[in-house]
């Protein structure tokens, strides 16, 4: 019998798993299966990828996974295969209890996009369960006096599985007295009851055994015994009657201890102990019962024991016995059947259904970061559930199938502002009172990288000394990326520039990780006073960002430049010959010493010192312009030849100097040819008249030019102001200055040039020599009328002159050294003006260089010189 019972159940195995391999249902975009209970871990349900129409290989890549809502995972997917599996033994009759229909909702959840499918498991029972007995032995205490037909209620089994499978019927053993019948109970069940068939009579038999059977309606059909047996009792033949056979009450769950549920009572018709009456639970009375509920034996009240929770158990079923005191006792019994009222006790459950994922600063709204879901344990009114967000978060919430929510972006994310955002989810039912429970999940912003690098300035001022040595650091730039990880990172590097007609990377270094800036070699002040160069920080992103700024670098200068003597120049010999008359009177010029210092300020400040003389009684040389001149007048004991050493030294630290040896020839009889001089000037100019012409008309047609240009700027910048009150207008450093006849050129402090010397008229005239000396004290040259420096050729001192300054003496320098500023509308005719008085100042330098009596190209030099000047304090 037990082999044959093993093989039915394996064949009913392998037919429930053939049903659930082959049967699959659609039904409202949910899927679902059926198989048996029961199964063996690894059995597979169905190929859950391919009826929700996924590729193999996105099983894996979408993360296929199974959720359910018990809380027990029974099932899982096999992602090599794509198939549903059970995970854990089913028992049916513990999921469903006594349910006709067994369905285990599962939920199918894929990631990237995050999608939600709705899974319905159905379990069918199968027939392993027997039906069973509370108590395997039954007393029945009837005395012999009970008339035939009477009923006797006995214990009905307990069969856990459904349909076919559950009880069906029940047996009785063969005996002479009982026949067995049965009633239907409220709820549809058999309950099987004892009839007396025939009198029973103690005498002849005190004690009568009997077997009830059940069975059930499995195949094989499963079965359970109890015995019953009665004792015939003597006396005492009235059993207590209840007022009701079956008693209908509800109560609140929840309800306090003590309150009293329902008042039972019965009657006895006898007398005396007979008659006297307790209440108790029916034999068959479930343990939850006692442990919920209790009955006053003597007023027969039905009470509250402990909470009842109506999520728990929502309706009770049980007996209540009235038994009397007599001898035997006789007993009636009622049923009680209690209905438990929904009170809104359970806060609403918020449920994850995946974690909430990384959200890129640059997702679009609308973007799915997290699946949600609501749940409440009450019913009806209690029961609905509905989800909001606190303000404040750039999400929303989203509803899709019943209770199941999207959480997903309603507005632009920064991760600057909020790299973390902590979302409280609020969950409220519709009972009252409303109850309520929050959830609070974190969402991450994965950074994009959309800030630029920012520079802690936009421009940088180095200062820099000449002959500094190679491979020094000059400064350090920095810049900052709000962003983060790669994006944050930051390389810096100088953009390709020409310095000089030379790309800017063979001057300057910049470290790409710390933006450190070393010089490659040492710079000349002389030769490069300031350039700027544009240093790029990009960071590491994709695509990359990059700002720019600007390092202005300044190059200071050192002493490292000796004097140089202009006059008397080298080329005429390491000794400088000159000549006087012995009747030259004290303070009568003998000559004088010329030197410029390529440094500027103070390095370029220049004295000179008369170190040795033949005689220094005779000769003094002035500290500041390099005169020779005699302190007192020349007597006839002096020596005809005198040599005189003088030192040039500048004002630098350290101090350069040079020296220059002048012969001094005392002669008798020395005289100065003059009017021949004239003659001969004269007669030059007269050539040079046509040459002088064209200088006159060339200035003027490009001072004409100039300021037709700044008058057209003059009137841009004033319709321009009419939006703006201002505009910009670029100022130079340099100067001029001529008050009255003498010339006062503001020579530009950082240039080479301090001095230049202009010299006309006859060799030996001392008001035909003009010469333009420094000040220690003062940035300006004055033009002035001196005596001949010395009888030497007129042509050959011009060439010397020329050769001695340096080219950039004459040019015009294009490049502006200044700083912006602003004028308003009102000053702009002010500026007018000014530009008018320059340009006849122009004229008037030209006209004073065309009075000098000096030869054309000593005039075109001074003019040249002069309007330079006069062009540059203009532009200031």
């Amino acid at each position: 019998m037990e082999i044959m019972m093993r093989k039915m159940r394996r064949k009913w195995w392998i037919a429930g798993l053939l049903h659930a391999l082959a049967v699959w249902n659609i039904i409202e975009a949910q899927i679902r299966y059926t198989i048996p209970e029961e199964l063996n871990e690894g059995t597979v349900v169905g190929n859950i990828a391919k009826d929700l129409d996924l590729k193999l290989s996105e099983v894996f890549e979408r993360n296929l996974r199974i959720a359910s809502e018990s809380g027990k995972q029974y099932f899982g997917v096999d992602s090599a295969k794509g198939e549903l599996v059970v995970s854990e033994r089913i028992d049916r009759e513990t999921l469903c209890s006594q349910s006709a229909t067994c369905l285990l909702p599962l939920e199918a959840i894929v990631e990237n996009p995050l999608q939600l499918y709705r899974v319905e498991i159905e379990i069918q029972d199968i027939n392993d369960n027997s039906p069973v007995f509370q108590n395997n032995e039954k007393v029945l205490n009837i005395a012999e006096s009970t008339v035939p037909g009477a009923r006797f209620r006995l214990e009905a089994a307990q069969d856990p599985d459904v349909g076919s499978n559950s009880l069906q019927t029940y047996t009785l053993s063969k005996n002479e007295h009982f026949t067995l019948d049965m009633k239907l109970a409220k709820d549809g069940s058999q309950v099987p009851e004892l009839v007396l068939e025939k009198p029973l009579d103690r005498e002849k038999q005190s004690t009568i055994s009997l077997m009830l059977t059940a069975l059930d309606g499995g195949k094989p059909a499963r079965s359970g015994t109890a015995e019953i047996t009665v004792f015939v009792l003597d006396i005492n033949d009235n059993s207590p009657v209840f007022e009701k056979a079956q008693y209908d009450t509800k109560l609140a769950e929840n309800t306090s201890p003590g309150v009293v549920v329902v008042t039972v009572k019965a009657v006895d018709p006898d007398e005396g102990l007979n008659n006297e009456i307790s209440y108790s639970f029916g034999p068959h009375t479930p343990d939850l019962v006692h442990n919920l509920f209790s009955v006053d034996s003597v007023t027969g009240e039905v009470k509250v024991k402990n909470k009842i929770d109506f999520e728990t158990d929502n309706s009770f079923d049980f007996d209540i016995v009235a038994r009397d005191k007599g001898t035997p006792p006789m007993e009636g019994l009622c049923s009680l059947h209690l209905d438990i009222l929904d009170m809104n006790d359970n806060a609403p459950e918020i449920v994850l259904k995946s974690l909430p994922s990384p959200v890129r600063e640059d997702a679009p709204v609308g973007t799915v970061v997290a699946l949600i879901s609501a749940k409440d344990l009450d019913t009806g009114d209690n029961g609905k559930v509905s989800l909001t967000l606190l303000p404040g978060v750039p999400f929303s919430l989203k509803p899709s199938i019943s209770n199941h929510y999207t959480l997903i972006t309603d507005q632009k994310l920064d991760r600057e502002s909020h790299s973390v955002y902590n979302v409280v989810i609020v969950a409220a039912d519709s009972g009252s009172p409303q109850l309520t429970s929050k959830q609070e999940i974190l969402v991450s912003v994965l950074d994009v990288n959309d800030n630029p690098p920012v520079f802690t300035q936009p421009f940088y001022t180095v200062y820099v000394k000449e002959n500094s040595a190679a491979g020094s650091i000059l400064c350090s730039v920095s810049a900052s990326d709000p962003d983060q990880g790669e994006n944050a990172k930051v390389s810096y590097s100088v953009l390709d520039s020409r310095v000089l007609d030379t790309p800017v990377s063979s001057y300057i270094y910049i470290n790409s990780d710390n933006g450190s800036i070393y010089s490659m070699h040492s710079f000349d002040y002389e030769k490069m006073k300031v350039f700027q160069i544009q240093v790029q920080a990009k960071d590491h992103g994709s695509p990359s960002l990059s700002s720019n700024a600007t390092v202005h670098v300044f190059i200071l200068d050192q002493n490292d430049n000796a004097p140089a003597v202009i006059y008397p120049s080298a080329v005429m010999g390491s000794v400088s010959h000159q000549r006087m008359p012995r009747s030259a009177k004290a303070g009568h010029l003998v000559t004088k010493v010329t030197a410029v210092d390529a440094d500027s300020g103070h390095n370029a400040w220049i004295s000179y010192r008369l170190a040795e003389a033949t005689d220094a009684s005779l000769f003094s040389v002035n500290l500041h312009t390099g005169e020779v001149r005699t302190k007192r007048s020349v007597s006839e004991q002096d020596d005809s030849s005198q040599r005189l050493l003088i030192e040039i030294k500048d004002n630098g630290e350290p101090v350069q100097s040079t020296t220059v040896t002048v012969d001094v020839l005392i002669e008798d009889g020395f005289h100065e040819p003059i009017s021949d001089y004239r003659k001969k000037s004269t007669e030059i100019s007269k050539k040079s008249g046509k040459i002088t012409l064209y200088l006159i008309i060339s200035l003027a047609s490009v001072s004409l030019l100039c300021l037709m240009t700044f008058f057209i700027l003059l009137v841009k910048c004033a319709r321009g102001s009419r939006g703006s009150s201002s505009c910009c207008i670029r100022r130079s450093e340099s100067g001029y200055k001529n008050p009255n006849r003498n010339l006062q050129i503001q020579l530009n402090t950082d240039g080479p040039i301090k001095y230049v010397e202009v010299l006309g008229g006859d060799m030996m005239s001392q008001s035909q020599s003009f010469g333009s000396y420094l000040s220690p004290m003062s940035e300006f040259s004055d033009f002035t009328l001196v005596k001949p420096s010395s009888t030497t050729d007129f042509t050959d001192t011009l060439n010397v002159l020329d050769a001695s300054l340096p080219d950039s003496t004459w040019k015009f320098e294009s490049q502006q050294v200044g700083a912006f500023f602003e004028i308003s509308v009102w000053q702009a005719f002010i500026l007018i003006i000014i530009v008018i008085s320059s340009f006849y100042s122009v004229l008037r330098g030209v006209i004073m260089c065309l009075d000098m009596n000096v030869l054309c190209f000593t005039r075109l030099h001074c003019c040249i010189l002069f309007f330079s000047r006069e062009s540059r304090w203009f532009i200031a």
